[in-house]
């Protein structure tokens, strides 16, 4: 036996071993009769065979033997598990996976934005997650100083009309005398999101506005996270006519230490009363040059994704209709967003990450953006349909905004924030699961009508199930959304087996396109039986393992997530897009559990199902191709085939994933048939994820824990024998000889 995930080939090996121990084993029954009839004559002739019968004895004990030993090996094989996997790799029975079926969904959860994918190192940077009535709460600033030398508070003061809250530090102490600040001066200063990381010899950009009633001095310093060792410093001078209206200041500081738990300072020594507001700190590398930050962007980059669904689900709704996601609060001038409170996950955000930063980031990742809008419901509130307008308008007016010429309304705000072109917007998710509820339907219908009136190339996705589309109630998707514990979940590989399959998307028959439009016409015929307006496509939006063998992110919850993929591959001809959730966690607020990619102000690590979302990134666009397992009383494996090509060299790869969910190691035969061309010798390659433990986590301490780990396949070919180690997921990516068979029919 090999060990655990590992490969040993047998030419046309078959179950011949099996076969063989069973043909030995029946001979040696029938070899075996004779001589116990035998051994019974013997018996009865003792004093004079004695001798032969003794001989005879020894004959017949080395054949009991010989059984016996062919017995064990026999039944050893049937025990190991032994099964077959059979793959048609012909053209003609391929059937193309959809180019945007995997894709990730993005939740402002966990501080998953705010502190995490967003670099924005400063929290509260506006001042206003205290509220709008002042003086307010300035958590997280902190003061320097004790009141006999500064009174800190809010006021509503400030210059920008969307953000009235600004902090206000009356200095009681001077430079000198009697009444002289402590050494280092007095103020306040920013801890960040659980301490800003500061990198030795990266740049900062710092951003402040200020407004005082005397001369300033003002130190801004990046420091650790006790204050006493200065990383990086500058000093704001100027007049009190410089500063007796708000004045915004930029400049760059450039540290000179390493530093993951640091915090921007700002002191003062000069006595008098200094306003501020809008306070930023963001680090001048971030991905592709657009805040994000770079090491959390990088690991969803190669994902390779085909589609970025945001800004989440319960997010978008809020407990409140008021602490919903407001598209257009959260584009322009980052200084003139108001942010708003995440009700339902219970932090604030000041809204950096925006409307525009979704868009950007899914571009940049080269992803659709698939917008999930308010239909004017929240956690505990709904709109009535005889009011749903604005709310309606209100969203026409955001697809504009990123579809828009630059000299529309909204499109013109998208070109003055630096993208004159129109983003690449073509799916819009109307509210999160909300079907359920008493006004959903009638406006869904109101949101569709609208949308498709200006936009009929928008393809918009319903919240309700398959079964509630109808011509009077049409969607081009339908969402849905699975959570269950690792068992359920791999139980759901065949959850779209027996979807109906209600004919061709597209008719391309002159005659029953003919036949359409006389049914629609004429009569009430559903019109899905042609293939038009009734979604047989389904997007699993949010899919999950949880419970308790889930834990942190574990290979089992994993495996049983990699199987239910799996199903969604066989079944792509009626699941159309699938995303796991949630993404992102902030370690210090862990509010769900598991995720795909756990992280902290400097470190990050991948959770099991991150890595196993790799060996799917290759699916969206690949041909998939018929494939079938046989294995005796052992259900628990799962396998698919896929041909894809590379789009850096134009190979082409014959790409077997199988999943073996259960505790016993299995030795598979592998038979693949109808290749136009064979398999080459060298240059395929086999990856393979598992553990020690079904249970096994990754951690800060041990992020490769649960890792792929890939090795070459020497001489690989269409039949060959492979072993698989228990709870493991292992795929085989054998590079083909070139041939016409491409990843695209």
């Amino acid at each position: 036996m090999c060990k655990s995930g590992e490969v040993s080939f047998k030419q046309n090996a078959d179950d011949v071993p099996v076969r063989v121990s069973v043909v030995i084993s029946v001979l040696a029954w029938l070899a075996l009769l004779p001589l116990i009839s035998l051994e019974l004559e013997l018996e009865l002739e003792l004093d004079s065979m004695a001798m032969q019968r003794a001989q005879d004895g020894s004959c017949l004990h080395a054949l009991v033997f010989v059984y016996s030993l062919c017995w064990v090996c026999s039944v050893g094989f049937v025990v190991g598990q032994t099964g077959q996997l059979s793959v048609d790799a012909s053209s003609q029975n391929a059937r193309k996976i959809p180019d945007k079926m995997f894709g990730i969904f993005f939740e402002e959860i966990n501080h998953a934005g705010a502190g995490g994918l967003w670099a924005e190192l400063v929290s509260n940077r506006g001042f206003e997650a205290g509220g709008p009535n002042t003086p307010s709460n300035i958590d997280p600033w902190v003061i320097i100083g004790n009141e006999s030398s500064i009174i800190v508070g809010t006021d509503r003061t400030s210059c920008f009309e969307r953000n009235p809250v600004a902090l206000r530090m009356e200095v009681l102490c001077g430079s000198k005398g009697t009444d002289a600040c402590p050494s280092g001066g007095v103020g306040v200063y920013n801890p960040g999101y659980w301490g800003m990381n500061i990198e030795r010899r990266k740049v900062y950009k710092v951003t402040l506005h200020i407004r005082s009633s005397d001369a300033v001095s003002l130190s801004v310093s990046l420091t650790s996270s006790d204050g006493l060792r200065k990383l990086a410093s500058h000093t704001i001078t100027g007049s009190k006519k410089q500063f007796a209206k708000w004045t915004k200041i930029e400049f760059h500081l450039k540290s000179s230490q390493n530093n993951t738990n640091s915090r921007l300072q700002l002191t003062t020594s000069r006595s008098g009363v200094i306003w501020l507001d809008q306070v930023s700190v963001m680090p001048f590398d971030t991905y592709m040059g657009h805040g994000f930050r770079k090491d959390l962007a990088s690991m969803l980059a190669n994902l390779k994704p085909q589609f970025l669904k945001f800004p989440g689900g319960n997010y978008a709704m809020g407990n409140y209709l008021r602490n919903a996601f407001q598209w257009s609060e959260t584009v322009g001038s980052w200084e003139e967003r108001p942010g708003h409170f995440n009700d339902v996950w219970g932090y604030w955000t000041d809204d950096g990450l925006g409307f525009f930063e979704f868009l950007q980031l899914a571009e940049d990742l080269g992803a659709s953006p698939v917008w999930v809008v308010n239909d004017g419901a929240s956690q505990n509130e709904e709109v009535s349909t005889a009011t749903i307008a604005s709310l309606v308008k209100d969203v026409v007016d955001g697809i504009e905004f990123a579809r828009g010429g630059p000299n529309t309304t909204w499109g013109s705000v998208r070109a003055a924030m630096g993208h004159p072109e129109p983003f690449k917007l073509d799916y819009v998710s109307i509210g999160n699961q909300e079907c359920w509820m008493l006004y959903y339907r009638g406006n869904y219908q109101k949101f569709y009508s609208a949308i498709k009136a200006a936009y009929p190339g928008i393809n918009v996705i319903s919240s309700c199930d398959k079964s509630t589309i109808s011509p009077s109630n049409p969607a081009d998707l339908y969402d849905v959304h699975v959570y269950a514990s690792s068992s359920d979940m791999f139980s759901r590989t065949s959850m779209f087996d027996n979807t109906p399959r209600s004919g061709p998307k597209v008719c391309s028959n002159a005659i029953l396109r003919w036949l359409y439009l006389i049914c629609m016409l004429r009569i009430s015929t559903p019109r899905n039986d042609f293939g038009s307006s009734m979604a047989r496509q389904a997007i699993v939006s949010e899919y999950a393992v949880t419970g308790d063998d889930a834990g942190k992110g574990t290979l089992v919850a994993a495996l049983a997530e990699a199987a239910f993929l799996v199903g969604l591959e066989k079944n792509s001809d009626v699941v159309e897009m699938a995303s796991c959730a949630p993404l992102f966690v902030n370690d210090n607020d862990r509010r769900w559990s598991p995720d795909a990619i756990v992280f902290n102000s400097w470190q990050n690590y991948g959770c099991p199902n991150y890595w196993m979302l790799h060996f799917f990134k290759d699916s969206s666009g690949a041909m998939l191709h018929p494939s079938s397992v046989q294995i005796s009383n052992y259900d628990q494996l799962v396998a698919s085939a896929i041909t894809w090509q590379s789009s850096q060299d134009k190979s082409s790869h014959l790409k077997i994933k199988v999943v073996n969910f259960g505790s016993k190691a299995v030795d598979l035969n592998i038979s693949v048939s109808g290749l136009e061309n064979g398999i080459k010798s060298s240059g395929s390659k086999k990856t393979v994820l598992t553990s020690s433990g079904a249970l096994d986590e990754n951690s800060f301490q041990q992020p490769q824990k649960v890792a792929p780990v890939s090795s070459p396949i020497d001489n690989a070919m269409q039949q060959m024998g492979v072993s698989l180690g228990p709870y493991s997921l292992t795929s085989f990516d054998l590079l083909l000889e070139p041939s016409k068979l491409h990843s695209t029919m």
